[in-house]
């Protein structure tokens, strides 16, 4: 039998293919990230092949960074496959697993539709714009997949109380906001992602201030929060989550003033993407930990299991992607 025959599918093993799904597709962020500050992004002109009559690239820089992107989506699938395969498993299956783990395959479908045109259309940059941010909805969803698996499927309270929770769901509401004002500077900026690429047709500087006015009223709304939970004595892994996003705007901020005034140096934003997709893990983590879970049908675990994972490894995801920013 296969490790991934039915029979052979632990609650464990499922767990563990959860997280390489969230931690793909946060790397996908972070090498696309590097094709379009490469100037890869036309490397190979054609899809699904490189060029029309090749697979594989030619032996040079931009074909080389864009083709190597694209392996990190073979890998991508192969997981996101794999993972939706093991939540059939008998000793796994359970309906909100099973609906999550196609989450997976619905986006990797979208993004392989989206990746086409945005080949097709020379680096369109609204296709563009979609294509990460649907990277992030579906980083979203494997996160939500992992924390499922981990701490079960019904929630059987909170751990705050209903204001912070709306609290936390403003918080969710404007990184969203701010992402998507990231795309509209980036789109505007100087990295196109390759020779001739169309950008969109707004002022660079008007559209990098509105998105720092975002940024800044985030940092205050969550440090609002914070001290909102620290007075409600809300449970340490709670504070602690809260903590960890608030570390990683005020790097993101650090870095996006720095991008800025060094007229968006490629290697720094760069950084400022990978701290992107940290706060976005961190920030999905602290919404998710505000819910108290336990399985509707109790699942046997094994003794060493009790003390392996949970969500604390995808913190420590987001805590390193931060701290490469």
């Amino acid at each position: 039998m296969t490790p991934l025959s039915p029979s052979r599918v632990s609650p464990l093993l499922f767990r563990r293919l959860a997280l390489a799904s969230a931690a793909c597709y946060a790397l996908l962020v972070v090498t696309g990230g590097a094709v379009r500050l490469t100037g890869s992004g036309l490397g190979c002109l054609d899809w699904p092949t490189c060029s029309q009559s090749h697979i594989t690239p030619a032996v040079s820089f931009h074909p080389l960074v864009e083709f190597s992107n694209r392996m990190v989506s073979v890998v991508v699938t192969v997981v996101s496959i794999a993972t939706f395969l093991s939540a059939l498993a008998p000793r796994v299956r359970r309906r909100d697993l099973v609906w999550l783990s196609s989450g997976l395959l619905a986006g990797l479908a979208g993004q392989i539709v989206i990746g086409g045109i945005v080949v097709l259309t020379k680096l369109n940059p609204y296709w563009v714009a979609l294509h990460f941010l649907l990277t992030l909805a579906i980083l979203a969803d494997a996160i939500v997949l992992y924390e499922h698996a981990a701490r079960g499927d019904r929630v059987v309270g909170h751990l705050v109380g209903p204001e912070l929770r709306w609290l936390v769901r403003l918080l969710l509401a404007t990184i969203t906001a701010l992402v998507m004002a990231g795309t509209t500077v980036t789109g505007s900026g100087p990295h196109a992602g390759g020779p001739g690429a169309q950008r969109i047709q707004l002022p660079f500087r008007d559209l990098a201030e509105l998105h720092a006015d975002v940024a800044l009223f985030l940092i205050g709304l969550t440090l609002a929060t914070l001290f909102a939970l620290r007075q409600a004595r809300a449970p340490g892994s709670v504070q602690r989550r809260a903590r960890t996003f608030l570390e990683i705007l005020f790097v993101q901020g650090s870095l996006g003033y720095t991008q800025y005034f060094l007229h968006d140096n490629a290697l720094v934003v760069g950084f400022h993407l990978a701290g992107a997709t940290a706060a976005w893990t961190a920030i999905i983590l602290l919404y998710l930990g505000l819910q108290r879970r336990e399985a509707s049908v109790p699942v046997p675990r094994h003794a060493g299991e009790a003390t392996l994972e949970r969500s604390e490894a995808l913190a420590a995801l987001a805590g390193s992607l931060g701290d490469a920013g």
